[in-house]
């Protein structure tokens, strides 16, 4: 199972975030998400085994070459651990304006 820990310290790397975030333009190669960057491919490679290890990315072998994508598994752990914050949240705020409503509604 996917742990959202895992994949939020992950992404707790900036250049790591900048090549996860590359992934969202589809399976990139090791070379297309470091062109540009201020470091090497191996750093980029690493980069990815950190994010692959995290269930974040995925990598499949197209010939010669390894092409990257975003695992969207990953993305659904992180999704679930704010849903929670999220889903508190709102019931706060329902608790809170059924609160005031009830408090409107009393005549004075």
């Amino acid at each position: 199972m996917i742990s959202a820990d895992r994949a939020l310290d992950a992404l707790g790397d900036p250049t790591r975030r900048l090549v996860f975030k590359r992934l969202r333009d589809g399976n990139r190669s090791v070379s297309q998400l470091a062109r540009g960057l201020d470091v090497s491919r191996p750093a980029v490679s690493q980069h990815l085994k950190v994010l692959k290890n995290a269930g974040l990315a995925v990598a499949r072998v197209e010939g010669t070459r390894r092409l990257y994508a975003i695992d969207t598994r990953g993305i659904e752990a992180v999704r679930g651990w704010l849903d929670a914050f999220w889903d508190k949240a709102l019931v706060a705020f329902k608790a809170t304006a059924e609160r005031e409503a009830a408090k409107e509604r009393k005549p004075r």
